[in-house]
């Protein structure tokens, strides 16, 4: 693969075009991760207070008492997007769901414990927050993680 950067000073807002003989697994994960950086904040919500959260802060999602909820160093918000909706919003490389109602952001996990029963347990940095990998979701989480 070969990468190339142009300096247009008249151009305006920077672009990415991707140039490819086809429309590989491989040109769809770019793009999917392209996507994903440039995505923007979530808005996320603190009674009346609306807060833009940006996903390198975010530590998990979770679903709780038929909400949505994520969780930041600076305190959990609620986010109007289901959980589903967030999976195909975020970067695919960074978030990852562990069970049906939690995905977590891989790059803040700090530790994981494979216990002896088959299942993970992930500890999230800045929050201290304990995880646990739903038996269901062991084995896409090791690919992930390349375990």
């Amino acid at each position: 693969m070969r990468i190339e950067f142009r300096e247009e000073p008249g151009c305006g807002e920077p672009r990415v075009v991707l140039v490819a003989p086809a429309r590989t697994e491989e040109v769809e994960g770019l793009l999917r991760r392209l996507s994903a950086a440039f995505s923007g904040p979530i808005t996320g919500w603190q009674g009346d207070r609306a807060a833009l959260l940006e996903q390198g802060d975010i530590l998990r999602f979770y679903g709780a008492d038929k909400a949505v909820f994520a969780q930041t160093a600076a305190g959990e918000f609620r986010v109007k997007e289901r959980l589903y909706e967030l999976e195909e919003k975020l970067d695919r490389h960074s978030f990852v769901r562990i069970s049906q109602s939690e995905i977590v952001n891989l790059r803040q996990v700090t530790a994981l414990d494979l216990t002896l029963t088959g299942t993970i347990k992930m500890t999230l940095a800045r929050g201290g927050a304990v995880c646990w990998v739903s038996r269901r979701y062991v084995k896409k989480i090791k690919e992930a993680l390349g375990l």
